[in-house]
């Protein structure tokens, strides 16, 4: 296969929704732009997920948002809007995913909240964090979990995972979690 040229190449065109971001979950705290094509007052909004998953839009009001794609929001607010609009062509994107951050805190060497583009698992969380200290007891890291009113904790032998063994602990963060490490 020949390497392509860059002088006669076009740059190759990339939207959000053909991106890794076609599967990303919208998150409380992520900022989107949201435009309705050939209607004024609806260009351009740039609008904040609110803490409890919502978003508020012209003319439909709330609109659950947290949990849902790029498309999915895009869908929904395309059937709400089509009761008072003609076809309605709406562009969503995200400008900005600082809702999908979890913590790291403990004996790693850059504690504090990690921002991702993606999804992360614990590996990928400890790594951005800096990795473990000498101090850390490797096989008692936990991941705490809020859904609701419940909390879950997931166990973490980093030894083990390092090893190749129980890699099922290794599991994907969820905005909001938390990674600590004694």
């Amino acid at each position: 296969m020949e390497p392509l040229n860059a002088a006669t190449s076009p740059a190759p065109t990339v939207t959000i929704e053909q991106t890794n971001y076609a599967a990303y979950q919208l998150s409380p705290g992520d900022a989107l732009e949201i435009t309705v094509w050939k209607e004024e007052g609806m260009q351009q909004l740039q609008i904040l997920i609110s803490p409890d998953g919502t978003i508020i839009f012209p003319l439909i009001g709330t609109v659950g948002a947290a949990g849902k794609t790029i498309t999915e929001l895009k869908d929904n607010l395309t059937s709400r809007l089509a009761d008072y609009i003609s076809d309605p062509s709406i562009t969503v994107k995200l400008l900005n995913n600082q809702g999908n951050s979890i913590f790291v805190i403990g004996k790693v060497n850059k504690p504090g909240q990690v921002f991702s583009g993606r999804r992360l698992d614990v590996l990928q969380a400890l790594s951005l964090a800096g990795g473990l200290t000498v101090f850390a007891k490797e096989g008692s890291i936990s991941i705490i979990r809020r859904t609701g009113d419940q909390v879950k904790v997931f166990p973490f032998d980093y030894s083990d995972v390092i090893d190749g063994e129980s890699l099922e602990q290794n599991i994907l963060l969820e905005p909001g979690d938390t990674v600590t490490v004694p």
